[in-house]
């Protein structure tokens, strides 16, 4: 999944995603894999990771995966199960698998994993929107 696609495009221009560090390793086919690492600003009072930075990385990842197939996609939904915690310093990797698209809308699983452990499992509702739409701020 060497080839460049709008997922690619799209996260190219994505400060808040790029601003924390997130990196996507691959894109396409309606998959994406992401990296992040846990750094001192992310870690909450519990001295673990918080978890809307373990969503956010996730959030981007399945963003990655339904973008992948070229229409503008934005999430309809999303929910996230918190498995196990990370600490300051871990290596968060996001999975997405495209699970099924029917008509605009498409259902895809996240799983995190600091190594072989999982940490989180986040299912994403997708929905494809017209180009105007996205320039205009809906989504």
């Amino acid at each position: 999944m060497d080839e460049r696609n709008a997922a690619h495009a799209m996260f190219d221009v994505d400060e808040a995603s790029r601003s924390l560090g997130i990196e996507l390793l691959e894109a396409g086919d309606g998959r994406a894999v992401a990296t992040m690492r846990v750094t001192s600003s992310m870690v909450n009072g519990h001295d673990i990771v918080h978890g809307g930075y373990v969503f956010l990385l996730a959030d981007t990842t399945f963003a990655c995966a339904c973008n992948s197939h070229g229409p503008v996609t934005v999430a309809a939904g999303a929910d996230i199960t918190f498995v196990a915690p990370a600490k300051l310093g871990a290596e968060l990797v996001a999975t997405a698998e495209e699970r099924t698209r029917y008509g605009r809308s498409g259902i895809y699983d996240v799983t995190v994993r600091r190594g072989d452990e999982v940490i989180a499992e986040f299912r994403g509702r997708s929905r494809v929107i017209g180009q105007e739409e996205s320039r205009h701020g809906r989504g």
